[in-house]
């Protein structure tokens, strides 16, 4: 049988359709690329904003209509708020999704008996809300160069516009010799960069009675495998890099100079409205501890516009400090309202407003982009090599900025998935132009 998966939202959830495929295919399905083909369809929903909770209802449908033959399959975290019912055959929220197959077998032999076709609107079942981590086994990217080491989920700190704590569910770790082994079956399948990700992943080990010194000793284990050559983390919490930490960074020579600090906002007022722990002063001083450590890194964060109340001043604010941390790159987001948040109860600002706002802020993240990547002409740097198209190959360098480089076929099937050498001859928007180093 095919099985066709779609994947909604953040890098976590794009982690566990990965395992929901490695899953499917340990037990002999076999993977499509068109859902008009499969026997089973698979969304993994979000539910981070009521935009995305929109998305993933929407093409739950969208499936049953393109292939109303297909067992129609919802995980995620949509799967786990939604009241009430659910375009899809079978639910799994986000502390059953590793029993994928096995609930839709049971589906596909009642589906078999009953002599049925897309059920449609199924009643959400009682799921488990035990907060433990839910181990998928090891996990391949089907990206073959770079890949997602999921270590964490869950998180503990309700900030008023998220949704997640509620359908993620508490902190809950990762065993430490689980991710070892993934990252040593990685390594040994030819990926040269992982990225440590999770929904909070500073807090790796908080539910064991451990402090970020977890995450440090996750990272240096990681780092003496051979094999692998890069480590990315995901994106951090601010108040959580403490000088000890970044020290423990700065002694991780796999470790890449990009760091994903979450900002949400340059305004105090408007960080106290959203329940974040620190303020941009705070968030300040983290940043030129990291730049003490890694002096020539990449910083990019993310920012939501028009949030309940947020004035003109204080996006003015935003706007201010954004010049003073010097972002390389903003993922800039319009609030969307999303029931059962605390800020759903706030006065919303007309739709425009946050759009317009956005707007602003993407154009001063792309001239950020443009001049980090403009910085780098004349310099070394090294690429890890993944497509190719018309004599480019193309990757990232470590600080994450996107590489072309100029090479001939035969030469990119010698180093494609590799680490090489090149030296930047110049940028283009905000890409870098490269010529290889011959060893």
């Amino acid at each position: 049988m095919k099985v066709y998966l779609q994947t909604l939202g953040c890098r976590v959830n794009q982690y566990e359709t990965d395992a929901a495929r490695e899953l499917f295919i340990r037990s002999g399905y076999e993977i499509t690329s068109s859902p008009e083909d499969a026997d089973i369809c698979v969304v993994n929903t979000c539910t981070v904003t009521g935009e995305a909770d929109r998305k993933s209802r929407q093409q739950l449908r969208k499936m049953a209509r393109l292939n109303p033959r297909a067992v129609v399959v919802a995980m995620g975290c949509m799967s786990e708020m939604a009241e009430g019912t659910v375009d899809a055959d079978v639910i799994l929220g986000t502390k059953d999704k590793t029993l994928i197959v096995e609930k839709t077998e049971e589906f596909l032999k009642t589906r078999e008996e009953k002599e049925l076709t897309h059920t449609g609107k199924t009643t959400r079942p009682e799921v488990s809300k035990k907060d433990d981590y839910h181990e998928f086994g090891t996990v391949l990217s089907p990206e073959g160069t770079r890949a997602f080491m999921k270590i964490e989920d869950g998180c503990n700190k309700f900030c008023t516009y998220c949704i997640i704590p509620f359908a993620r569910g508490r902190v809950a770790s990762r065993d430490e010799e689980n991710i070892i082994s993934e990252a040593e079956y990685l390594a040994s399948q030819g990926f040269r960069e992982v990225v440590v990700s999770g929904i909070h992943i500073c807090s790796y080990g908080k539910d064991r009675g451990e402090g970020i010194e977890a995450l440090s000793r996750v990272l240096r284990r990681i780092g003496g495998i051979d094999g692998i050559e890069r480590i990315r983390i995901g994106s951090m919490e601010p108040m959580s890099l403490t000088p000890e930490f970044i020290s423990d960074l700065s002694r991780i020579p796999k470790l890449c100079p990009h760091f994903h600090l979450s900002l949400q906002s340059g305004s105090a007022t408007v960080l106290k409205r959203m329940n974040r722990d620190y303020d941009p002063g705070q968030f300040i001083e983290k940043v030129s501890l990291l730049r003490s450590a890694f002096p020539s890194m990449s910083l990019t964060t993310d920012i939501i516009c028009g949030f309940p109340g947020e004035t003109t001043e204080e996006f003015s604010e935003t706007l201010k400090f954004c010049d003073r941390a010097g972002f390389t790159k903003i993922h800039v987001f319009p609030y969307s309202r999303r029931e059962g948040t605390v800020a759903a109860k706030m006065e919303q600002l007309p739709g425009g407003v946050g759009k317009e706002r956005t707007s602003v802020l993407s154009a001063w993240s792309d001239k950020a982009e443009e001049a980090f990547a403009s910085g780098f002409t004349g310099r070394e740097t090294t690429v890890l090599i993944e497509t190719y198209k018309d004599g480019m190959a193309e990757g990232y360098n470590p600080e994450y900025v996107r590489s072309y480089i100029r090479m001939d076929q035969e030469t990119f099937e010698k180093v494609q998935g590799s680490v090489v050498s090149v030296r930047v001859t110049g940028s283009s928007s905000r890409n870098i132009i490269c010529d290889l180093i011959q060893n």
